[in-house]
């Protein structure tokens, strides 16, 4: 089997612009990045703001394990399946964070045949956003340091400062650090740190807001720091969110490329699912509604954490209705669940199966419980057997789940034709009646309860006496009733990330509750969640080359 990247680079592509008119998109609405990528202009929403929406599909899977499920790779191949099958589809999903690329997890632009081009580009540099999302971030901080030393008019206490610098990169060393030192000239001497990227807050308004006025209005109510006298300082009272404006006014309009068999793509924000919300822009997705029969997205890590996300955030926020939900699943990865190890992934082994079953069992009753059906997409791999196979789709229909193979990393858009014909049966069944999980004037503690009991299967939740100071002070503000954005491992529905399946029997513990004032949620961080991860031992970066030819190697 050929690598990733070799796959992508003998993928016959087509001019963007003609991608771009078989949505129906004016060449004139299109921003050319060379001639396979291009920003469709905000213009177009206002166009087509009579039409009526397409169909939305929420892609997640089981909580990850090294063994592989396939999520990203399974959108994009049920997007193809479904354009394959005839109904107008786009795949709309998250553009890749630098740092994974040259970590450990890889890029995301899918896999195998199921996979979105140019991929290198994709996986790189892309058309800037992630560039202009860490400037913006930068310069707020640039513009909060120079306020302190030209004489701190606002009296920010210097200690008190809640607003990090960024970088698109995996780098522990960066997690601490003290600034300003050198003497007077170089401004006051404080502590300070970098968390990744599409860790910021930035990123979170950037996939949340609904135009360039609405994102300058977001940034305007970033909390960065408090004063002397306890209340809070925004990016508003710096006078800094203009600049971000224009900053982030190329990058706000949605990315187009393509799959490997021309289905339209839009590819456009990235935030973390362990960390922040890990949905794609807003924009993005509500422009896919109106190009397209069906919209195609997805939801970071597990159904724990992405889809419950994309329901309590990102839907509720743009008042979308999901029509269906895939959970995307491997037998390698249920039985690892199971507690099988490396080795014996590729044994069959029907009891560490029925274990492990029990981690997506829990992920369908989630689903369910926001009123969406659920269909379950069973990756296949070479080694598993029919009798493994045979027992994740009956387990899955006995519980109420439609369960069909998919293929699309080795078959691409037929590998995806039976998940696309199922996922359209159960849309046009029209049994969607999506609600979310709570109500956000609940309180706090009432909310994340609501969240660790129904979809991690928590006994409770304990709050640190440091938690609970930060609660009450958020309550005094007035910031309590916005929703929750949950910071956990994705390995494990607790916040253990060594308890897999379905663990029973745990609470779960709050260390931090994080004000994102412009985001519009409160960020409640559990475990021992980094906010700037490091790399591994051995960084897929130690693989990545280009040749003298140009030929790029070791992608992925």
């Amino acid at each position: 089997m050929k690598t990733d990247v070799q796959i992508a680079q003998e993928a016959k592509m087509i001019p963007i612009k003609d991608v771009a008119a078989k949505l129906g998109i004016k060449e004139e609405d299109i921003v050319n990045y060379g001639n396979y990528k291009a920003k469709v202009s905000l213009d177009v929403f206002q166009q087509l703001k009579d039409k009526e929406d397409g169909k939305l599909i929420l892609v997640t899977a089981i909580n990850p394990t090294p063994a592989g499920e396939g999520k990203t790779t399974t959108n994009i191949g049920l997007s193809m399946g479904l354009n394959m099958i005839g109904k107008s589809a786009i795949t709309a999903i998250r553009e890749p964070s630098l740092g994974p690329s040259f970590g450990v997890k890889g890029g995301a632009a899918g896999g195998g045949y199921a996979q979105v081009v140019p991929m290198e580009d994709i996986n790189l540099h892309f058309t800037g956003d992630f560039h202009a999302i860490t400037t913006s971030n930068n310069l707020i901080s640039a513009l909060l340091d120079n306020h302190i030393h030209q004489g701190n008019k606002l009296g920010i206490d210097p200690r008190r400062i809640v607003w990090k610098r960024v970088l698109d990169m995996n780098d522990r060393a960066l997690r601490s650090v003290v600034v300003g030192l050198g003497g007077k000239p170089n401004g006051m001497p404080r502590e300070d740190g970098f968390d990744i990227t599409v860790a910021s807050e930035i990123m979170a308004i950037f996939c949340l807001a609904d135009d360039l006025e609405d994102l300058k209005r977001r940034v305007g109510d970033i909390i960065v720091a408090y004063k002397f006298d306890g209340s809070p300082v925004f990016v508003k009272d710096l006078n800094a969110q203009g600049a971000v404006a224009l900053l982030m006014k190329d990058a706000i309009a949605p990315n187009l490329v393509q799959t490997l068999e021309n289905t339209p793509a839009l590819i456009h924000g990235g935030p973390f699912a362990n960390i922040a919300h890990g949905c794609n822009s807003m924009l993005a997705t509500k422009l896919a509604l109106k190009l397209a029969d069906y919209t195609v997205t997805e939801a970071g890590f597990g159904a724990d954490l992405g889809a419950e996300k994309f329901f309590d955030i990102k839907a509720r926020f743009g008042n979308l209705k999901p029509n269906a939900a895939v959970i995307v699943a491997t037998v390698r990865a249920l039985k690892h669940h199971g507690g099988a190890k490396k080795d014996e992934l590729g044994t069959e082994n029907l009891d560490q199966l029925a274990k492990g079953f029990e981690n997506l069992e829990k992920h369908i009753e989630n689903v369910k419980k926001f009123g969406v059906p659920a269909v379950v997409a069973v990756n296949k791999f070479p080694t598993d057997t029919q009798a493994e196979l045979d027992f994740v789709l009956n387990r899955c229909e006995e519980l109420g789940a439609t369960a069909v193979l998919s293929e699309v990393w080795g078959k691409g858009g037929e590998g995806g034709m039976e998940l696309a014909r199922k996922v359209v049966e159960v849309v046009e069944k029209g049994e969607a009646n999506f609600k979310t999980l709570y109500d956000v004037n609940d309180s706090i503690k009432t909310k994340i309860e609501t969240i660790a009991k129904e979809i991690y299967g928590a006994d409770g939740v304990d709050f640190t006496s440091a938690c609970n100071k930060q609660i009450a002070n958020i309550e005094k503000m007035g910031f309590d009733k916005m929703p929750i954005c949950m910071a956990k491992t994705q390995y494990s529905m607790s916040d253990d990330p060594t308890l897999l399946g379905r663990p029973k029997g745990f609470r779960i513990t709050v260390r931090e509750i994080k004000v994102s004032r412009g985001a519009g949620f409160l960020v409640a961080l559990t475990g021992e969640v980094m906010t700037m991860p490091g790399l591994p031992k051995v960084p897929a970066a130690d693989s990545i080359d280009i040749l003298e030819s140009g030929e790029i190697v070791g992608l992925f």
